[in-house]
């Protein structure tokens, strides 16, 4: 029997199809993966991810059997470093830089490594860092998603009393509700600020700034606020139709199946998903996993203009997604009692110059409407800005696509008093660059507040002063110290010692 309407799939199938699609390393697996690694000298690895990882110090730690280590060395430079592993672009990231790509066309699998060490410090509830002296300071944070979580745990570290407000039920923002379960549980993003959580900073969640506590409120109770809002509603159509039953932001969709409550999953027979990034990727390959019987990506541009990574489309493709280039939405039909959808009316699209953002603008083709039977349709357009939210606190800089203005070093905001990073910032990017930013969110409240000037590790790209012309990051006999990563390069680690 169905447990979704429209599915011809039972529960058993539908969780066959939900398991994770990068399965975790065996032990073994684990050792001789991490004995590829030649420990490069210069480490473009560790360039190449965002939080500046050091990439061959934890894998060392991997082959000599330091797990523990090698944990620490992740999570000193990333607090959510168990998430990333499963849902950065490795491949784009750290494994694309990888010098074994190049020579042998198969990069050390990084990622996987990464959360091969990062599971086993989390499944024994590891403590890996330590709150520092209370400073007798307060920092609110606006915002449980990877920004916030990471900013709140590098500030406990620091002695500072965190407060995390969010609206939701549970903390990890989009890592928690809006990434493809056959990438991640919940329960990794969640486990992961239950990690922030045992530094001492409290989580206030069904909490939204503006209902249930006021911007007035934080301003008075704390010396600094933290902004990590992300982004707001999946961007509306605007086309006749748009309110129908059966049309769903994608966002939405993918947050019911994060439940794996099955039988509260929407499902049509022909889905058509409109869009074309990482998101409507997984909405398409999500829908079809659960049974719909025809899935369908309709896009404006073409295929090589599509913003999805190239691994996420190939995921599609193996799926047996259908791809409608060039193709734009004009109408949603309705069937003939107007309870539901019955297709979706396009238009073809001709490509010209490239606009603002450098893909090649599309222009309607006249009289070439058509309709695509379908009784389920998915927005995937991306998300508008929070400018309504933004605009309540005063003295914040807006840039004209309705980010936030920040000082890229300190990420402090026009308003002295507030710091912010992630998608509210940058306008919507990977979970590793929101970690960053709440990473040197962190430093900057620090630096504003004290005076004082701390780095942690993978502030910055690390590097030694240049010798005869060479720029290394550390000596390979860096990499058997004990030491974490910010003393390896000469910086001093806050709150980090080791239990």
């Amino acid at each position: 029997m169905s447990v979704i309407h429209n599915s011809p799939l039972n529960i058993e199938q539908i969780e066959r199809n939900f398991r994770e699609i990068a399965p975790p390393l065996t032990q073994a697996e684990a050792i001789l993966e991490s004995n590829r690694c030649v420990y490069c000298y210069d480490a473009p690895c560790t360039r190449a991810c965002p939080t500046h990882i050091d990439v061959p110090a934890f894998i060392k730690k991997i082959a000599s059997g330091n797990l523990r280590g090698s944990a620490r060395v992740i999570f000193d430079a990333n607090p959510i470093g168990a998430t990333c592993a499963r849902v950065c672009p490795v491949d784009v990231l750290c494994e694309g830089a990888c010098v074994e790509k190049t020579l042998m066309d198969k990069p050390i699998e990084i990622g996987r490594l990464q959360r091969y060490a990062t599971d086993d410090a989390m499944s024994k509830g590891l403590e890996l860092f330590r709150p520092g002296d209370s400073n007798g300071k307060s920092i609110g944070v606006i915002g449980a998603g990877p920004a916030g979580l990471s900013c709140a745990a590098y500030l406990a570290r620091l002695g500072y009393a965190v407060t995390i407000y969010d609206r939701r039920a549970l903390p990890g923002g989009l890592d928690t509700y809006g990434m493809a379960e056959y990438k991640m549980s919940q329960g990794i993003s969640v486990g992961e600020a239950g990690m922030v959580e045992r530094l001492g900073v409290e989580f206030k969640m069904n909490t939204e700034v503006g209902r249930d506590v006021s911007l007035e409120e934080l301003q008075t109770n704390h010396d600094a606020i933290f902004l990590g809002t992300g982004l707001g509603a999946t961007a509306r159509l605007n086309v006749s139709g748009e309110n129908l039953s059966g049309v769903y932001d994608a966002l939405d969709f993918i947050a019911r199946i994060k439940t794996r409550d099955w039988k509260s999953v929407p499902l049509g027979r022909t889905v058509a998903v409109i869009g074309a990034g990482n998101t409507a990727v997984d909405a398409v390959t999500q829908a079809k996993r659960l049974g719909a019987e025809r899935v369908l990506m309709i896009y404006r541009r073409s295929e090589r203009e599509m913003p999805a990574y190239k691994y996420e489309y190939e995921l599609a493709k193996k799926d047996a997604v259908e791809f409608c280039w060039q193709t734009a939405p004009v109408e949603i039909i309705a069937n003939a009692d107007n309870s539901g959808v019955a297709a979706l009316r396009c238009v073809r699209m001709e490509l010209g110059a490239p606009d603002a953002s450098g893909r090649r603008a599309a222009q309607p083709v006249a009289g070439s409407e058509f309709d695509i039977p379908c009784d389920m349709i998915i927005k995937a357009l991306g998300q508008s800005k929070m400018r309504a939210f933004l605009e309540k606190i005063g003295g914040i800089e807006l840039d004209a696509a309705g980010r936030i203005v920040v000082n890229t070093e300190t990420m402090q905001t026009t308003n002295p008093k507030f710091f912010a990073g992630g998608d509210c910032v940058n306008g919507g990017r990977e979970a590793v660059d929101a970690a960053q930013a709440g990473k040197l969110a962190a430093q900057g409240i620090h630096g504003a507040l004290t005076g004082e000037h701390v780095e942690f590790a993978g502030a910055r790209v690390p590097f030694i002063e240049k010798i005869h012309g060479e720029m290394p990051l550390a000596t390979p006999a860096a990499y058997d110290s004990p030491a974490t990563p910010a003393q390896t390069l000469g910086v001093k680690s806050y709150g980090g010692t080791e239990r």
